[in-house]
């Protein structure tokens, strides 16, 4: 397989550098094209993460990339096959995104900008591989045969969707209430003071709680000959709160279904769910999805947060809820599934897909 050549677009920040840790030894993907703040151009990444905080170790293949900037836009024809957009601002990335895409690239978005537009899948490849179909759309739309934006969701959301979309196949979701446990890498760089984090729990995260709601429905939603229509008759009520916890995000999750299954069936249910990275063999698919804790105090993000690389979502205190039907407790790892490893294999998704061709 010809290696595919990768641009990042927001190279420096914690997400930004944890692609490059990731993508630095990949089967598949050769880094070429590194693009940061104005005040960075021309110079070398390794020299610039060193000065603002590094969170990996870099080859020194990679280290010794220049820095350009996002409207570089001949270096990035020139060098680029896909891009990954880590781009801070919203409005930045709103344009750079769409540019690229319109010039028939494929922009892998861990950014929230186009999340909401309906001809911009949200892909969690294990649930919603067909919404990659939306390209078709958005190739008309842009007036090019090639290209689009594939966004990943919310850190969030990844710690708990997969296993309610796994439920949702055999009985049906309903009604969900979510209180989520965030941590501070979630927040980036330099993130929230330690003197508001230290012995403290912060009830608000800006916008995070209407994206909570909002994005588990059209990644649940259907494909239309128009875009794609968020799921119909499920309601969400979410709590994010930000606390003292480097890596990994808990959700408690409470569910009510058209038809309550038992503890049993639910533990079958996660065990034995698969989905299309699996089947494909993706480099970056953990082999179980879902790994189910037995254990009353499980799972702990200091414990289970690197379950299968970071790529899975642990599960644990499965239990009766005396209001809904279930509760239970979900993790993941914020910064790997719920950002670059994510993201990652969304982008090795596309490459086996009908739509790199």
């Amino acid at each position: 397989m010809k290696r595919v050549r990768v641009g990042l677009l927001g190279c420096s920040g914690v997400v930004g550098q944890n692609y490059l840790v990731r993508l630095q030894h990949h089967p598949w993907f050769e880094v070429t094209f590194l693009a940061g703040g104005d005040g960075s151009r021309q110079r070398l990444f390794g020299e610039v993460v060193r000065e603002r905080g590094a969170f990996g170790e870099f080859s020194p293949a990679i280290a010794n990339l220049p820095l350009f900037g996002v409207d570089d836009t001949k270096e990035v024809e020139e060098r680029c096959d896909l891009l990954i957009s880590c781009i801070g601002e919203r409005a930045i990335a709103a344009k750079w995104e769409a540019f690229y895409a319109s010039k028939g690239l494929i922009v892998i978005s861990n950014t929230s900008a186009h999340r909401e537009v309906s001809d911009v899948p949200v892909i969690i490849p294990e649930i919603n591989p067909d919404h990659l179909g939306a390209l078709h759309l958005q190739r008309e739309r842009f007036g090019t045969d090639r290209g689009g934006i594939v966004t990943k969701p919310n850190c969030t959301v990844q710690s708990y969707l997969t296993p309610l979309f796994a439920l949702h196949t055999r009985f049906r979701l309903k009604r969900i209430i979510v209180t989520t446990l965030q941590a501070v890498s979630g927040a980036g760089y330099p993130g929230v003071s330690s003197l508001d984090m230290i012995d403290n729990v912060i009830p608000y995260i800006e916008g995070e709680e209407e994206k909570s709601e909002r994005e588990p429905l059209k990644i649940l939603g259907s494909l239309t000959q128009t875009g794609i229509a968020p799921l119909e008759g499920v309601k969400i009520a979410a709590h994010c709160n930000r606390v003292p916890v480097l890596h990994g995000h808990t959700a408690c999750v409470s569910v009510e279904f058209d038809t309550p299954p038992d503890l049993d069936e639910v533990k079958e249910v996660w065990r034995s769910f698969r989905g299309l990275p699996q089947e494909l063999n993706l480099p970056s698919a953990p082999h179980h999805p879902i790994c189910v804790r037995d254990e009353v105090n499980r799972p702990q993000p200091r414990l289970d947060r690197e379950t299968e690389g970071g790529m899975s979502v642990v599960v644990g205190r499965l239990r009766p809820c005396p209001v809904l039907d279930i509760r239970f407790v979900a993790l993941t790892h914020n910064v790997i599934r719920g950002a670059a490893g994510g993201g990652i294999l969304n982008a090795e998704l596309i490459v086996k897909s009908e739509f790199w061709a």
